[in-house]
């Protein structure tokens, strides 16, 4: 006897953005880091779905918000591997791929203690250093590296 199979079912969205393969456990960190929470247009978002590549993975659907290639690059550093769709008449007409800013602003905190923005209300700022597979900050500041199983990510509440 076959089991009848249940799948959730998220509705299509007739225009907007489609962010997949975010890793399950940063589905609240991309949503932070891209101010969703404020975003006022229709959105869904799920996490823990299953994924071949992966095991798990989130995903957001947000209607009628399209997002500049800054914005989503900023997303990097915690979603290395999402893909982004951009959805127009309920059809995928462009896939984009994210890729590593070479300056990030705002969204790590620098490891060193000492590091001035660790003491006054100065916005963190790096340059992204790639080496053998594994990103790198370098604090423009204290000129110190943090390594990616240091990040820490900032909150970006306005």
């Amino acid at each position: 006897m076959e089991k009848n199979k249940k799948k959730l079912q998220v509705c299509a969205i007739e225009n907007g953005t489609v962010l997949d393969h975010i890793p399950a456990n940063q589905l609240f960190k991309v949503i932070d880091i891209l101010h969703l929470q404020d975003a006022g247009q229709e959105m869904t978002f799920g996490t823990n779905l299953a994924s071949k590549s992966s095991g798990r993975k989130a995903l957001i659907k947000l209607a009628g918000r399209y997002f500049k290639d800054e914005e989503l690059n900023a997303i990097a550093l915690i979603a290395p591997n999402a893909t982004i769709n951009i959805i127009k008449d309920f059809e995928v007409v462009e896939k984009k791929i994210i890729t590593i800013p070479d300056k990030i602003t705002g969204i790590a905190k620098c490891m060193n203690p000492m590091c001035v923005t660790n003491h006054q209300d100065i916005s963190t700022k790096f340059t992204t250093i790639v080496r053998e597979g594994s990103i790198e900050l370098l604090c423009n500041y204290c000129e110190k590296v943090t390594d990616i199983k240091n990040l820490k990510i900032v909150s970006n509440n306005r």
